[in-house]
């Protein structure tokens, strides 16, 4: 599990560095992209920076949303991405023009899950997320960012969040943190070991970057990046720097996780065989040795920076 401080462009760089040799062929990038005018998601500089000297032929991929907004027909995404600053490469919305079923391993909830079908073009797959709370799920890692993000807007999404003959939202608690859970296995199942996992410790509201400008104040301190080839350890990592915080910095995204039950998502990952929950955290600032949670953020002093797009 490799850890930068660095909150730039060259942190993201850095950290890339040490899990890209998983990525070949055509590379998907799963990233959050926001609604219009979220002022929380990753910065696009950094995003435009790692495609031109990293990744040139890569596609940065996104699905359309199960809710009304700016995000729900492609022609109002596309608008989006203009609004929020990604039109410096073009974005795959991958359920355009249409779905495809992908087997669930092991799941309890589906045997198979309806993603975009674009995503099926791809050889390769980076989840570059956003680490935040989130209104349903407690918090949102990579396995929120694949679940939710890669299942299409009418179907895959609606199987995750709603009760047959319930309301759009029905599905709560620790049966929503499975059904997104099994949701990504359907597509870490599909690229197998060509997938790699970094996950962005910034701006981090208890709201998730859907909520764009109606998103509860950011409160929480950045921490930093980290990168890994294992999905739970990373998302298991950045729920343990955020246990790591000073009680005052942490208290509301803890609330979040915890009423929520967002911590299921973890223990079901490890139940599913999606990863594991024990990592090595090396610091890539100080000679890459390895550091426990709370020397990583011993540096931290409650202030913050926003970079805007």
């Amino acid at each position: 599990m490799y850890f930068t401080r660095d909150l730039s462009a060259a942190g993201l760089a850095l950290v890339f560095d040490r899990v890209k040799d998983a990525l070949g062929g055509r590379v998907a990038v799963k990233v959050h992209t926001g609604e219009p005018h979220g002022p929380n998601i990753i910065p696009r500089p950094w995003v435009r920076e790692l495609l031109a000297s990293r990744l040139p032929d890569a596609a940065i991929i996104e699905t359309n949303t199960y809710y009304g907004g700016g995000r729900y027909t492609t022609e109002d995404h596309q608008n989006t991405l203009a609004v929020n600053g990604w039109d410096f490469t073009p974005v795959d919305i991958t359920d355009e023009h249409g779905t495809a079923l992908l087997p669930v391993p092991g799941g309890k909830w589906f045997k198979e899950m309806s993603v975009g079908k674009g995503m099926l073009d791809y050889d390769s797959f980076l989840a570059l997320t956003h680490f935040k709370g989130h209104t349903m799920g407690g918090f949102g890692g990579s396995d929120k960012n694949i679940g939710i993000g890669c299942a299409d807007g009418r179907v895959g999404k609606k199987w995750i969040h709603s009760a047959e003959g319930q309301g759009q939202w029905s599905i709560r608690k620790e049966e929503f943190m499975e059904r997104m859970t099994e949701s990504t296995q359907a597509t870490i199942s599909r690229f197998a070991n060509r997938i790699a996992y970094i996950n962005v410790l910034r701006n981090m509201s208890v709201d998730c970057d859907c909520g764009g400008t109606g998103a509860a104040p950011v409160v929480t301190p950045d921490v930093g990046i980290l990168a890994s080839l294992d999905i739970l350890a990373v998302d298991q990592a950045s729920v343990d720097l955020v246990y790591a915080l000073p009680e005052e910095s942490r208290h509301d995204l803890v609330e979040r996780m915890e009423s929520r039950h967002g911590l299921r998502q973890l223990s079901y990952m490890k139940e599913m065989g999606m990863g594991n929950d024990r990592y090595h955290l090396i610091d890539l600032d100080h000679g890459a040795v390895k550091i426990t949670a709370k020397e990583a953020v011993k540096d931290i002093r409650g202030h913050w920076v926003s970079d805007g797009l």
